[in-house]
């Protein structure tokens, strides 16, 4: 191209008039140059791009996979999203069924729904996931851990679990955020109650304690009172010969 550009600068007419043309055909290809370039935009893998355009908005029908593609300058300009699965932790303190605090945090690996961005774009933009993983979480948590009492929450854990899991990925769906995966990674308790619950495993396996030395003293006097009455069965035998 640059050896067409040369020769085709050969051929031009020399003085003011030929320095025109050659200046009107350097902005010629400069233009061409940048429309070009302005023209084509990649989507990385991962991700996927929707259309803005200055006089509709967004396109709702058009969502562009990863690869190469073309806008119309000015016009058109591409939203790109990554729609890969992230991982993101909440904590959010809340009560239980038996008014105790209770701290808890999640483990939550969401992505958006790649046929929904459009619609997402219009209601979220592109930081959904600041503005509704926060909020649900802590809506859904509040009313999960109110089902339980403090002590339900240790020893159903798994259960507990699961039903935060359930409403959160239904309650997801409406922003259109597909959760993979929710788990809980932290959950305790105040200063108060953990002193309560640690004192009272303390009295109960002091209760445990006494209680097995009283039966091992029944046992003792059990066996006392059979090996007294042996005794006595034997002298009486003896006796009698």
């Amino acid at each position: 191209m640059a050896q067409n550009l040369k020769d085709l600068a050969g051929r031009l007419p020399a003085g003011p008039r030929g320095m025109g043309m050659a200046l009107k055909l350097l902005l010629g290809a400069g233009a061409v140059a940048y429309g070009v370039r302005e023209s084509v935009f990649t989507v990385e893998g991962g991700h996927r791009a929707i259309f803005f355009n200055r006089i509709g908005g967004v396109q709702q029908d058009t969502i562009l996979a990863e690869g190469l593609h073309f806008r119309i300058p000015w016009f058109q300009y591409p939203i790109i999203y990554d729609i890969r699965a992230r991982p993101r932790k909440i904590s959010s303190p809340t009560g239980s069924k038996d008014l105790q605090m209770v701290n808890i945090s999640l483990r939550v690996l969401s992505r958006p729904n790649a046929l929904e961005l459009p619609s997402m774009y219009q209601r979220l933009g592109l930081d959904y996931e600041e503005r509704v993983l926060p909020s649900i979480v802590n809506e859904v948590l509040k009313s999960v851990v109110a089902k339980f009492n403090a002590s339900q929450l240790i020893t159903q854990r798994a259960q507990v679990s699961l039903l935060i899991r359930r409403e959160l990925t239904e309650r997801a769906k409406d922003f259109s955020l597909i959760l993979d995966d929710v788990a809980i990674t932290e959950l305790s308790f105040s200063r108060e109650y953990t002193a309560a619950v640690e004192a009272k495993q303390v009295a109960q396996q002091e209760a445990q304690r006494a209680q097995f030395l009283v039966e091992k003293a029944k046992q003792e006097q059990r066996q006392k009172i059979v090996q007294a009455e042996d005794r006595h069965i034997t002298e009486s035998y003896l006796s009698h010969c």
